[in-house]
């Protein structure tokens, strides 16, 4: 076995050593920046202001609703994961990253909270990356039976034509036999408001199922999230 060369083992024991302080730099950093963003405040490194819910066109759009279809809910800047409920297999962190931090502009619902329809609120001159975020709400609020309404700004319907497209969505939900007798080559009626507020009633039935009620908003906190300051 020949001799170990005295160069070579001084370049190996000079490389391990190398390594372990840039590891053991690498770690105290790390255990640093740690501490670091516990110690935020969330009131005081953050100082909050209070601005409006709305934007211009969607106070319309809200204004426009309730003068078309009396007696529905309409809430605003609702976020999906407050109506929406997905199987907790995966993580459900990663699912709010994803979608359900988004929230809907508009969502209509009957007078039991259960939501009809969503109204999508998009500008005119959008970016791509809103654009798919926009496109991305949509899918799975169809997906889980919603139908989604895209509204541009600057070019809102009128409360009539409100009245007859969530009209005849109204009907189809509420009673799908008498919808499906409908002449498709007719528009649909316009509903008078005591036939609306009918509709309603008969929706309401199941206002007080306990399984439609809304995920809490700490449903997920516990498993998933530390406390903060």
């Amino acid at each position: 076995m020949g001799a170990i060369d005295p160069l070579a083992a001084t370049a190996v024991l000079g490389a391990v050593m190398l390594l372990s302080v840039l590891l053991y730099r690498r770690r105290a950093a790390a255990g640093r920046a740690a501490p670091a963003a516990d110690t935020l405040d969330t009131v005081q490194d953050w100082p909050p202001e209070a601005v409006r819910v709305l934007t211009i066109a969607e106070r319309r759009a809200y204004d426009l609703l309730h003068q078309a279809l009396p007696g529905l809910l309409v809430l605003a800047q609702v976020p999906l994961a407050r109506f929406l409920r997905v199987p907790t297999r995966h993580s459900h962190r990663e699912w709010m990253q994803r979608v359900g931090s988004l929230s809907a502009d508009l969502v209509v619902c009957n007078a039991g909270s259960k939501v009809l329809a969503v109204i999508d609120i998009r500008s005119a001159e959008q970016t791509g990356r809103a654009r798919r975020r926009h496109e991305r709400m949509a899918k799975v609020l169809r997906a889980a039976g919603i139908s989604v309404h895209t509204w541009t700004e600057g070019d809102l319907p009128s409360a009539a034509e409100i009245r007859t497209l969530l009209g005849a969505e109204l009907q189809r939900r509420i009673n799908p036999a008498a919808a499906a007798k409908a002449t498709p080559s007719r528009p649909m009626p316009l509903i008078p408001v005591a036939e609306i507020e009918e509709l309603l009633a008969h929706g309401d039935q199941a206002a007080l199922d306990m399984t439609l009620e809304p995920v809490p908003s700490a449903f997920f906190e516990d498993s998933e999230l530390s406390p903060q300051p």
